[in-house]
């Protein structure tokens, strides 16, 4: 009867430990979340304007303005 009450007490252990304890080892690595000015910058790329500097074309409204339109022209089908 010993045997059996150490294997049952085994498996206690090791259920309250992973329950309790600390994950061994590292976790996976996910890849990196897209944020909004990746998506600007992919944007820009597919119209052609991959070089611009975006701050300098933001500040300049009409340049800007041109450029939204292109990019949203490029999703209609």
């Amino acid at each position: 009867m010993g045997g059996a009450c150490s294997a049952y007490g085994g498996e206690e252990k090791r259920i309250y430990r992973v329950l309790v304890g600390k994950p061994e080892g590292k976790k996976p690595l996910e890849r990196p979340r897209r944020r909004w000015e990746d998506n600007i910058k992919m944007n820009l790329q597919n119209v052609g304007c991959g070089g611009v500097d975006l701050i300098d074309l933001a500040q300049d409204r009409e340049s800007w303005r041109a450029l939204v339109n292109a990019v949203m022209n490029l999703r209609v089908p």
